[in-house]
């Protein structure tokens, strides 16, 4: 499988997230896109604290409010909502996969091309297979997930067809975040994952990097602040790597694990870069 559509998407994204785009473009009409209006100081969504900070730290699932947030957070992607939510790279929006209309509203809100594709969050490694046609081992997939990766494989007829239409790929996420494999697991079902900010903005580590967003949104989780904010690096999401032709791999985006990445999936498995490749 060619990852042409689904690379032009993620090399949009990087592009945009960097500044060196004018902004989102209508994929229809050729027009930008206008983001939506900056919002007042106060918030329209709701925040819900977890217990602890940071994203390898989101504390213990035992402490008092953890459940509690869970509750809340299922409750509203069940609901049809978009919520925010940390994860081990950057802070997300997230909603139900299977509601096409939460779709349509994530790429409302964030002023998002409909070009670009939405990664799909998931609890366990074994639930790649029901979303996925897997073309490599299942040890490569547990040596690599949970992680700050995402790997792109050929979709199944499981998936909402209003899930990224224009392509037959789809991005793969499980992030090494108690609280997002809870969250997935608890919801039983794909989500839809994107970066929370505005296209052509900065990727966020903290919730107050986004309050523009807030109003659009039905339920903030603020897990802390995720990284080093004063790194670059710490923002450059995750690893975007297509596993979707046998024996070989290609990196659409390089993110934050590039070099361990790639040495797993040549050094460990054998597997040669693609054509095209960003390697």
């Amino acid at each position: 499988m060619s990852p042409a559509l689904w690379g032009r998407g993620m090399r949009a994204a990087v592009v945009a997230s960097v500044g060196l785009s004018e902004g989102p473009v209508d994929s229809r009409s050729g027009r930008l896109l206008r983001p939506p209006s900056p919002a007042p100081a106060a918030p329209g969504a709701r925040l819900l604290r977890l217990p602890g900070s940071g994203a390898g730290q989101a504390a213990s699932p035992e402490r008092a409010g953890w459940t509690e947030a869970l509750r809340a957070a299922v409750a509203e992607l069940r609901a049809g909502a978009v919520l925010a939510v940390p994860t081990d790279t950057l802070y997300g929006l997230a909603c139900s996969a299977s509601c096409s209309t939460a779709l349509r509203d994530v790429y409302r809100l964030k002023g998002r091309s409909e070009a670009k594709p939405l990664a799909v969050c998931l609890g366990r490694v074994v639930d790649v297979y029901r979303y996925c046609r897997v073309r490599v081992p299942e040890e490569l997939l547990k040596d690599l997930l949970p992680g700050p990766v995402t790997l792109v494989m050929e979709r199944s007829e499981a998936l909402n067809k209003d899930l990224n239409p224009f392509t037959p790929l789809v991005g793969i996420r499980i992030p090494d975040h108690a609280f997002m494999q809870d969250l997935a697991q608890m919801f039983g079902g794909p989500l839809a994952l994107t970066s929370a900010n505005l296209s052509s903005q900065a990727s966020s580590l903290n919730v107050e990097e986004f309050q523009d967003l807030w109003p659009h949104l039905s339920l903030v989780i603020d897990g802390g602040p995720i990284g080093d904010g004063q790194s670059p690096e710490c923002r450059l999401g995750s690893t975007v790597v297509d596993l979707s032709v046998p024996g070989k791999f290609g990196i659409i985006r390089p993110g934050c694990a590039l070099e361990s990445t790639t040495a797993i999936l040549q050094q460990k498995y054998g597997l040669l870069p693609s054509h095209g490749s960003c390697l």
